[in-house]
């Protein structure tokens, strides 16, 4: 990542990225490492907060194109990501992190509702703040309500966690000639039509000038490496 001074970042988690090795669901072994990994970040005195998608328990576009109500279907979508950010916020408090979850939509009897001010303020406490529920609204995809959060939040990066070590030409599982970025811009990202995340999101953070770092979630400590510019990643900038 490019030489500047972070100090709030937004990590982008997929709801997939929770179930390790299965197939549905969440697998507690795989969130327990993701929080110690949140933890070791926030050692470094920065602020956090967190935006997990729902996709290892229902995803609504899917759901959708099978003849379910799309608004219906996300609403559905949504109430998946609390149940993930619940998960994680019993693995960080295990490990002693002060978290909070705020959701878009109110569900005082499980988490706070998210309210930006208080969101600023429990990461000036040096809380983690996990933001469920998406935009609040259907037909918004969790990676475009992370890019919204990181520019309302005043963030100074976005980190994708995804199931692969950045952001290639084209599919490395599938071509063995793929080619991977180190660096690529909004621009490109999306004139090329590229799937890591939905162009609306890719424009929020254009707008605001938010950098996006692409990461692997996959091994142990993977976020603090990538942050000490250790492992690989692709900066979308």
């Amino acid at each position: 990542m490019s030489k500047t001074k972070t100090n709030r970042i937004l990590l982008k988690l997929s709801g997939e990225a929770l179930m390790g090795d299965d197939n549905y669901g969440i697998k507690l072994s795989v969130v327990d490492r993701i929080a110690l990994d949140i933890k070791n970040l926030s050692k470094k005195k920065i602020d956090i907060c967190v935006v997990i998608g729902g996709g290892n328990i229902f995803r609504g576009l899917s759901a959708s194109a099978e003849g379910m109500d799309r608004a219906q279907a996300d609403y559905m979508g949504m109430l998946a990501t609390v149940l993930n950010s619940l998960a994680l916020q019993n693995a960080l408090e295990k490990i002693n992190v002060d978290t909070r979850v705020m959701s878009a939509l109110p569900i005082q009897s499980i988490c706070e509702t998210y309210i930006r001010r208080k969101a600023i303020r429990h990461m000036e406490k040096g809380r983690i703040v996990i933001c469920a529920a998406g935009t609040g609204n259907p037909y918004f995809s969790t990676d475009t309500a992370a890019a919204l959060r990181a520019a309302e939040l005043s963030c100074d990066a976005i980190y994708k966690a995804t199931q692969v070590d950045g952001i290639y030409n084209k599919d490395p599982k599938k071509f063995k000639n793929a080619k991977k970025y180190d660096k690529i811009s909004y621009k490109k990202y999306l004139n090329d039509n590229l799937k890591v995340m939905d162009s609306s999101a890719i424009t929020v953070a254009q707008d605001n000038n938010i950098p996006i770092i692409v990461f692997s979630i996959a091994e142990i400590n993977c976020l603090i490496k990538t942050y000490n510019g250790k492992n690989k990643f692709t900066e979308i900038s």
